[in-house]
C-alpha cells in the first residue's frame, strides 16, 4: 500500500500535476521527497471516531489551502476522514480496495469496511478483489476499476542484478556452493504459510535442497519459536533457514531456483509471485486469490492445492525437476506476462486514467518510470 502510494505520486508529478500525501508519516517519507511529492503529516492512523471527525476537518483545510482537485484514500480509518472532507469540499474521492478486510465478530466491522466502496471510483487490485466487492458490498461495475499492483521492472529484472549481489547473499546466508534453493519471502505470520512449507520440505525428502524463509517476525516471537521447533522435529535444521531480513530482494529472487508463495488464505494480489516471475524464476503458488491471475498453471508457473503440504511438495518436485529448456521457456513466458500486465508503469498509467475520468482532464504528456 505504502509503496504504491509513492509510485502513484511519482506518476502524478511526472504528469505535471502536484502530489500531496497526507499520513502519519513513516519510513517512506524520504521516497516521496525524492519523486517530487510533498508529505503533510496528520494523525491519520487513529481509529478513534472523534479523532476521525477532527481529521476530516484537518483534511478539508488542506484541500482548500492547496487547491486539491481529487482525493485518493487507501486505508479504512483515513478513508472515513477523507470521505467527510470530500463531502465538505465537493472534491471527488477515489478509494483503493487492498484486501478482503475481516468482518469481525457477528460482522460488526462490515459498516466500518464499507467506507472503501464510497469512492466515486473504487480501484480493485485484482479480479479477485473486484468479485469480492461486487458480492459483499453490491458495488456495480460502472464504479469499479481493476488495476493490479505494479512491479518496478527497473529493479525487479534479471538485467539489473549483478552476480556479485547474488554471491554476497549466498555467502551471508552460508549456503553451499551450487545449492538448490527454494525461496519464500514474506513476514512471519501463520496465514502466510511458513509452517506449510516446512511440512512440504519434510515430504519432499531431498537433502540437497535448501529452503530460505525470508521475513521479519515483527514481534511474533512465539510463532518464530513454533517454526524453529517444527524444523527441529523434522530434522531439517541444515535445510530450512529462517532469515530475519533481506535488504536486496531482487538478488534473493535470483539466488533461488524456485520461488514459493504458500498463503493459507487468498491473497488480494500476490506480490511475491509477480516479483518472482519478473526476475525469471519458476513460481509455485496456491490456487486461490490473486495468485490465480498471476500464475498460469503449467504455462508461467505451478499451482498447488491451498493448505495441502503433499500438493505443495509435489509442485516443488515438478518445478525442481524441470529440464533446462522447459524451465527457460516457462520463465520467459512469465516475464513477458509480468511486463505486459503487472508493471509499475501500467499501474501508474491506469490510475491516472481514473483520475482523468473523474476530473475531465486531457491526457497529459507523461514522464513515467
Amino acid at each position: 500500500m505504502e509503496r504504491g502510494t509513492v509510485d502513484v505520486a511519482e506518476g502524478i508529478v511526472g504528469a505535471g500535476w502536484r502530489a500531496l500525501v497526507a499520513s502519519q508519516g513513516g519510513r517512506l517519507e524520504h521516497a516521496l521527497a525524492r519523486v517530487g511529492a510533498r508529505h503533510i503529516t496528520l494523525p491519520l492512523a487513529t481509529k478513534n471516531p472523534l479523532a476521525l471527525r477532527r481529521n476530516a476537518g484537518r483534511l478539508a483545510r488542506v484541500i482548500r489551502e492547496h487547491g486539491v482537485d481529487l482525493i485518493h484514500a487507501r486505508s479504512r480509518a483515513p478513508a472515513w476522514s477523507a470521505l467527510w472532507a470530500s463531502r465538505a469540499t465537493g472534491v471527488p474521492l477515489v478509494t483503493t480496495f487492498h484486501g478482503t478486510y475481516t468482518l469481525g465478530p457477528w460482522g460488526l466491522k462490515a459498516g466500518y469496511n464499507r467506507v472503501m466502496i464510497e469512492g466515486a471510483r473504487v480501484i480493485a487490485i485484482s479480479q479477485f478483489i473486484a468479485a469480492h466487492i461486487r458480492e459483499q458490498y453490491g458495488v456495480t461495475d460502472d464504479r469499479i476499476r481493476i488495476i493490479p499492483r505494479g512491479v518496478d521492472l527497473t529493479t525487479f529484472t534479471p538485467q539489473a542484478v549483478r552476480e556479485q549481489r547474488i554471491v554476497r547473499l549466498a555467502t551471508q546466508w552460508r549456503l553451499p556452493e551450487d545449492a538448490t534453493v527454494i525461496l519464500m519471502p514474506g513476514r512471519l505470520t501463520r496465514w502466510k504459510g511458513q509452517s506449510l512449507l516446512i511440512e512440504a520440505m519434510a515430504r519432499l525428502g531431498r537433502p540437497g535442497v535448501h529452503a530460505l524463509i525470508v521475513g521479519s517476525d515483527q514481534g511474533r516471537a512465539a510463532y518464530r519459536t513454533t517454526l524453529d521447533d517444527q524444523i527441529a522435529h523434522h530434522g531439517l535444521e541444515g535445510q530450512v533457514h529462517i532469515l530475519d531480513h533481506c535488504d536486496d530482494m531482487p538478488a534473493a529472487y535470483r539466488l533461488a531456483n524456485v520461488v514459493v508463495s504458500a498463503s493459507l488464505e487468498p491473497e488480494a494480489f500476490g506480490r511475491v509471485p509477480a516479483e518472482g516471475q519478473a526476475l525469471g524464476r519458476v513460481v509455485v503458488a496456491p490456487a486461490h486469490g490473486g495468485a490465480l491471475e498471476i500464475v498460469d498453471h503449467g504455462v508461467t508457473g505451478w499451482l498447488f492445492e491451498p493448505g495441502d503440504a503433499d500438493s505443495l511438495a509435489y509442485a516443488l518436485a515438478v518445478a525442481l525437476d524441470m529440464d533446462p529448456a522447459a524451465r527457460t521457456a516457462m520463465t520467459e513466458r512469465a516475464m513477458v506476462q509480468t511486463q505486459r500486465v503487472f508493471s509499475k508503469t501500467a499501474m501508474i498509467l491506469d490510475t491516472l486514467a481514473v483520475y482523468r475520468e473523474l476530473l475531465g482532464a486531457p491526457e497529459p504528456a507523461l514522464s513515467v518510470p
